[in-house]
C-alpha cells in the first residue's frame, strides 16, 4: 500500500443481515474510490464482534486489501469472515489481569 493514501471512515448503515461499513479511499494519482464493508449481524449477536470494534475491524480487511492489490482491488465490496473476526479478537485481546495484584478494598 502506497504511503499517500488516506482511509476515511464515513459510517455505517444497517441492512437487513449486516452492518455495512463505508470508506472513501483517497489517492494523490487517482479519484477517490467508495469502499463498503459488511459484517452479520450474527456475528454482533453472538458476541464473536463488538459494535464499537467495527471500524477498526474493517479498516483493516481494507488495509489488506489495498496491500495485496496495489490500492486497486477489483470489488468494491467485501464481507468480513469468521476467521478475520476470530484472527481480530486474537491479535487485539485485552491482557488478562491477575487477582494477585489486586488489593483488598478494606486497606
Amino acid at each position: 500500500m502506497s504511503k499517500e493514501i488516506l482511509i476515511q471512515f464515513l459510517g455505517f448503515e444497517s441492512k437487513a443481515s449486516t452492518r455495512e461499513y463505508s470508506f472513501l479511499v483517497r489517492e494523490s494519482s487517482t479519484e477517490p474510490r467508495e469502499f463498503k464493508i459488511a459484517i452479520a449481524h450474527q456475528a454482533f449477536s453472538e458476541h464473536r464482534a463488538r459494535f464499537q470494534d467495527g471500524p477498526d475491524i474493517c479498516t483493516l480487511k481494507l488495509r489488506r486489501e489495498l496491500t495485496t492489490s496495489d490500492n486497486h482491488p477489483a470489488e468494491s465490496h467485501f464481507d468480513i469472515t469468521d476467521s478475520e473476526l476470530d484472527d481480530y479478537y486474537r491479535n487485539h485481546a485485552a491482557p488478562i489481569r491477575s487477582s494477585f495484584n489486586r488489593r483488598p478494598l478494606d486497606e
